[in-house]
C-alpha cells in the first residue's frame, strides 16, 4: 500500500536507483508537437554537435546511458496512410541511431550508448561487425536494444507483405542472438591477436574458429570479421511485454525496458520479470529494470506545474494519436475525439485506457481525447510533475514499492528536460545516497551490473564460448611460422 509522506521526509537509502535518458534521431521522439516550443532543440537532430552537446550534458550529470530508440518505417495505421505522421513529424524524418555513437563517445569518457536495431531486416553477420567496432570505438560503452518489429510499414519496404506473427518473430531473434553469440563469443579467443613482429604473425589461426552455423533462418559458416573487443557481446538491453517477449528477455537481456502507467501493474511486470529470470537460470537482479517515465521539474511544484501546463499548449492531438493507433493497432482517426471510448472496439484500447485511468485523476468515462492528452508528453509511460524534491521522492516510493531498478526519462523538450532533472533531482537523489555519486569503472556493463566486462558465466551467450556447452567452433590447426623462418617468409620488398 501507498505510504503517503510530506515532501522531503524520505530519508538516506543504500539502493542506487538507475537512469537512462531516452531520445531518439528525429524531431520531438514521443511528444509529438513540442517541437514548436521555442526552447525545444530537438530539430538540431541532423547536427553531429547536438548529439556531443547531449551526451556531455548527461555525463555530468552522471546519466547511466543514453537508450536511442527508432524504426525502420512509418506510422500509418491511423488514417490508413502515413500522412499524418509525416505532417506531424511523428518519428519521420527519423536518421541512424548508430552513426551517432562514435561522436558522442569521443567527447566523453564513461556515459553509455544503448543503440536500437531490429532483427527481422539485417543479417546478423555485418550487424556483429558494426556492433563490435562500436564496441571497441567506445572502450566498452555500447549496448543494443533489440527489437523484433512491429510496424507493417517496415516488412512491405523490405520486400515483405506484413511483419511476422508475434512468436514466429522471437523464433527467428532466438536464432538471430545465436548466431551473434557463436560470432561475438565464440570465434575469437582472447589471446588470438599476438602482434609478433619477430615471425611476422598478427593473429594465431589456431585460435580464431568458423562457427559452422546452419539453421532454418541463417548460415554462417565462417569467423567473426572483428577481434574481441572489451565486452565481446554488447550489453543487451530488450522491452518484451508479452509472455513470449519475456521469456525472450529472461533469457538474454540484461537491461529490461517496461512502460507501466501506475505503480501496481509496474510491481506485477516486475515480479514477472525476475520470476522469468530464475526460470531461465539466471538471478533475478542480474538484469536492471527501466520504466518509462516523463519527468517535468522546476524550483518549486507551482513552477512545475505551470510549466508541464505550458508544455501541454504545445501538445498536439493528431500526432499523439498517430502514435497510440500504432502502438496498439488501432485505427483511432475512424473515432471523434469526444467519443466515448467504450465505443471504440479494441481490447488492446480498453486495456491501455483502464490502466491510463488508474494513473489518472480524471473522473468518469474517457474519450479519445483523452487517450491523445494522455501521450501527447513522453509517450505511454507516467508523468511526474512537481519541484525536485517531490520527484525524487516519488520516484524513491516507485523504486520502493515495485522494486524497480531505475528510469527511461523521455523528455517534453530537449535537452531542456534533461537538464532540469539535473538541476533539481539529481543533487537530492545524490544527498539520499539513491544516485551514483561517481562513474564505476570499466565498461557499460561493469556500470551497470558491477559483475565485470564480459557476460556472466550463467547468461545463455556465454555458452557459446570457446569449450562452452554450446560451442559449435570448427578448429584448424596451428600454422604459425618458427622465429628461425620468419625472415624467408617475409615477401621481397621493393628496391
Amino acid at each position: 500500500m501507498s505510504v503517503r509522506r510530506r515532501p522531503g521526509t524520505l530519508g538516506r537509502v543504500t539502493r542506487v536507483i538507475r537512469f537512462n535518458a531516452f531520445d531518439m534521431n528525429c524531431v520531438a521522439h514521443q511528444s509529438p508537437g513540442l517541437w514548436r516550443h521555442p526552447q525545444d532543440q530537438s530539430w538540431r537532430y541532423k547536427d553531429i554537435t547536438y548529439w556531443t552537446e547531449l551526451a556531455k550534458l548527461l555525463e555530468r550529470g552522471r546519466f547511466d546511458g543514453l537508450f536511442i530508440a527508432d524504426v525502420l518505417g512509418t506510422y500509418d495505421v491511423y488514417g490508413a496512410s502515413d500522412a499524418a505522421a509525416i505532417r506531424q513529424a511523428a518519428q519521420i524524418p527519423v536518421g541512424d541511431p548508430m552513426l551517432l555513437v562514435s561522436a558522442m563517445a569521443l567527447v566523453t569518457e564513461n556515459l553509455g550508448f544503448g543503440i536500437t536495431t531490429g532483427t527481422g531486416f539485417e543479417h546478423p553477420y555485418p550487424f556483429a561487425r558494426r556492433m563490435s567496432t562500436l564496441d571497441h570505438l567506445t572502450n566498452g560503452r555500447v549496448g543494443w536494444n533489440i527489437v523484433t518489429g512491429y510496424l507493417p510499414a517496415a516488412a512491405r519496404n523490405m520486400g515483405q507483405t506484413d511483419q511476422p506473427a508475434h512468436d514466429a518473430r522471437y523464433d527467428h531473434a532466438d536464432e538471430y542472438l545465436e548466431v551473434l553469440y557463436k560470432l561475438w563469443e565464440g570465434s575469437w579467443e582472447d589471446d588470438a591477436v599476438v602482434r609478433d613482429a619477430e615471425r611476422g604473425v598478427f593473429t594465431d589461426p589456431a585460435k580464431v574458429h568458423h562457427i559452422g552455423h546452419s539453421g532454418e533462418h541463417f548460415s554462417v559458416p565462417g569467423v567473426h570479421l572483428a577481434e574481441p573487443s572489451r565486452q565481446r557481446t554488447p550489453v543487451i538491453y530488450q522491452a518484451g511485454s508479452s509472455p513470449r517477449g519475456v521469456r525472450f528477455a529472461a533469457e538474454n537481456a540484461e537491461a529490461i525496458f517496461t512502460a507501466a502507467p501506475t505503480k501496481t501493474l509496474l510491481r506485477e511486470t516486475v515480479s514477472t520479470i525476475r520470476s522469468e529470470l530464475e526460470l531461465a537460470g539466471r538471478d533475478p537482479y542480474s538484469a536492471k529494470i527501466f520504466n518509462l517515465t516523463t519527468v517535468i521539474t522546476a524550483e518549486s511544484d507551482e513552477q512545475a506545474h505551470a510549466k508541464h501546463a505550458e508544455y501541454l499548449s504545445y501538445g498536439d492531438p493528431e500526432g499523439a494519436l498517430v502514435f497510440m493507433s500504432g502502438w496498439m493497432g488501432v485505427d483511432l482517426a475512424r473515432y471523434g475525439l469526444d467519443e466515448p471510448i467504450g465505443n471504440v472496439d479494441s481490447n488492446a484500447i480498453l486495456s491501455a485506457v483502464k490502466a491510463f485511468q488508474s494513473a489518472s485523476d480524471k473522473g468518469g468515462e474517457w474519450t479519445v481525447r483523452d487517450i491523445a492528452e494522455w501521450g501527447e508528453i513522453g509517450g505511454m509511460g507516467p508523468r511526474i510533475v512537481g519541484s525536485g524534491v517531490r520527484v525524487a521522492d516519488t520516484l524513491q516510493e516507485w523504486v520502493e514499492e515495485t522494486d524497480v531498478d531505475g528510469f527511461n526519462l523521455a523528455y517534453a523538450i530537449t535537452p531542456g528536460s534533461f537538464a532540469d532533472f539535473i538541476s533539481y533531482v539529481v543533487p537530492v537523489l545524490t544527498a539520499r545516497g539513491a544516485y551514483q555519486s561517481g562513474y564505476a569503472p570499466g565498461s557499460l556493463r561493469n556500470k551497470l551490473l558491477g559483475r565485470g566486462d564480459r557476460l556472466a558465466d550463467e547468461h545463455r551467450g556465454a555458452s557459446y564460448r570457446v569449450g562452452g556447452a554450446n560451442s559449435t567452433i570448427i578448429d584448424r590447426p596451428s600454422t604459425l611460422p618458427s622465429s628461425s623462418s620468419s625472415t624467408a617468409a617475409q615477401p621481397a620488398r621493393g628496391r
